[in-house]
């Protein structure tokens, strides 16, 4: 997955063994893994991060980007499942903005929209969640291709624009598809420029309009290039394909909670 970096300012042809001594040097542990002499985490400014893991038996390191959100997006629980290699993660999918009733527990699903989501902190959560319970996770997506950068009308499927905020998402879902990935159809409401302290890159932060909370999307500048779209702007419609990565920020049971809930 290191083509993800495109998206937070590394050049197709960046340093990679240069990068990884940087992050084993000047890096942290990270909280919710493993030994900090195989999970490393780099702050890159603005809530931008790199976590670099190798897990027992590989010799190369994986390298994903990550963004602190301080929006928290709830989503009621369809599923959480491990992933085989990688003991640390989980892969979250469930309806996110789900309706608020009472004391603030969702009626049940289904909410405004699916989403899948890599969750790096998995071994926060208790072994099961009860279907329908709403966790709070900070998640971005980051591109993994852009189909259409335009004008609002979009050539995803035009009814979307009769939808709420005019989006469409839909996780992918057969087995050859990598976890936490969605097909989008979103209006871009607003745009952020940052800069990769390392490469002096801009990088663009697109929030969009999804139901319930803005998204934040990051996209390569290189294959816009390649692929002749324009740069994005507010009111531009943006769809392809992402990858969502996120934290747990909220929700998770109490000792109590989990007690009463599983016997």
């Amino acid at each position: 997955m290191d083509f993800l970096l495109e998206c937070v300012g590394f050049s197709p042809d960046y340093d990679r063994a240069g990068l990884i001594d940087r992050i084993l040097t000047e890096g942290e542990s990270i909280a919710w893994r493993g030994t900090p002499d195989r999970h490393r985490q780099l702050a890159l400014g603005s809530g931008l991060e790199l976590r670099m893991d190798r897990e027992a038996g590989q010799e190369r390191w994986t390298i994903w980007p990550y963004l602190q959100v301080p929006r928290r997006l709830r989503i009621a629980v369809e599923h959480v499942r491990p992933i085989a290699d990688s003991p640390f993660d989980a892969l979250l999918t469930g309806w996110a903005a789900p309706p608020w009733v009472g004391d603030g527990a969702a009626a049940g699903v289904p909410g405004a929209y699916r989403l899948t989501t890599n969750l790096c902190d998995a071994r926060r959560l208790p072994p099961n969640l009860a279907a329908n319970h709403i966790l709070a996770v900070s998640v971005a997506g980051f591109a993994l291709d852009v189909s259409y950068l335009g004008p609002n009308q979009g050539v995803f499927d035009p009814s979307i624009l009769e939808r709420e905020s005019g989006a469409w998402i839909e996780p992918l879902g057969t087995p050859e598809d990598p976890g936490g990935c969605s097909e989008v159809s979103l209006r871009i409401m607003s745009l952020k420029h940052l800069r990769n302290p390392i490469t002096g890159v801009d990088i663009d932060l697109l929030q969009v309009d999804a139901p319930g909370r803005p998204l934040d999307l990051f996209i390569s500048r290189w294959q816009l290039e390649q692929d002749g779209l324009p740069a994005p702007r507010p009111g531009y419609r943006i769809e392809g394909t992402f990858l969502f990565n996120g934290r747990v920020a909220g929700g998770i049971p109490t000792p109590i909670a989990r007690k009463r809930a599983f016997g």
